[in-house]
């Protein structure tokens, strides 16, 4: 149970208007590294994934898609979660990949969330378009940039920005941390908090 999260939660279910399948709905987590968009973006995941007929957690996009290849592997990893398959589908292109999403889950209602992206290919590959998904799918993406969101046609509207945690939450998280076996100095506490400026990597770190 990571600290400050259950707010944040019911926030952006909130966003996603889970209630309604009239349409597919795209919405961004947006913020700095280290801020809790992955922490956040798997808590959401774990509360909603049984609302849906498929689900995909694609983490480390990023790290993942260095190349045309790894695209592919993820287009592969996306059909075989999203579709409950044994094995993967293969995927020989990109091209054929985005085909093969469109017929397939065209008519299903997905939760896909798109963990790091860090490049406009990755979002044209693995989510170009709502339309690729059935009505009442949602699909999240976590990123630094916010002006890929933009580019992908996510307005302020559907963009959730990560902040950093308030003075209560930082030390929650800190004294969770913290040595436990013995009493720390107040000053080194607050010198901490001071450093770590409410970011949660920074404070566990």
């Amino acid at each position: 149970h990571p600290v400050g999260i259950e707010s944040r939660v019911v926030m952006l279910k909130s966003m996603l208007n889970l209630e309604s399948n009239d349409d597919v709905v795209m919405v961004g987590l947006w913020g700095q590294g280290g801020i809790g968009k992955t922490t956040l973006a798997k808590a959401l995941y774990n509360s909603t994934f049984r609302q849906f007929e498929g689900s995909c957690f694609l983490a480390n996009v990023q790290e993942t898609s260095k190349g045309c290849k790894d695209l592919v592997t993820l287009q592969e990893i996306l059909l075989k979660d999203t579709l409950l398959l044994q094995q993967r589908l293969e995927v020989s292109t990109v091209d054929k990949g985005i085909n093969i999403i469109q017929r397939r889950l065209g008519h299903k209602k997905v939760l896909l969330i798109l963990d790091d992206v860090d490049d406009l290919c990755q979002l044209n590959a693995l989510a170009g378009e709502g339309k690729w998904f059935g009505n009442g799918s949602r699909i999240i993406i976590t990123t630094r940039d916010k002006h890929l969101l933009t580019c992908q046609g996510i307005y302020q509207d559907h963009v959730y920005e990560v902040e950093a945690l308030d003075d209560n939450q930082a030390c929650e998280l800190l004294s969770k941390h913290a040595s436990q076996t013995h009493q720390i100095r107040i000053d080194l506490v607050n010198g901490a908090l001071n450093y770590a400026k409410g970011l949660p990597l920074a404070l566990e770190v």
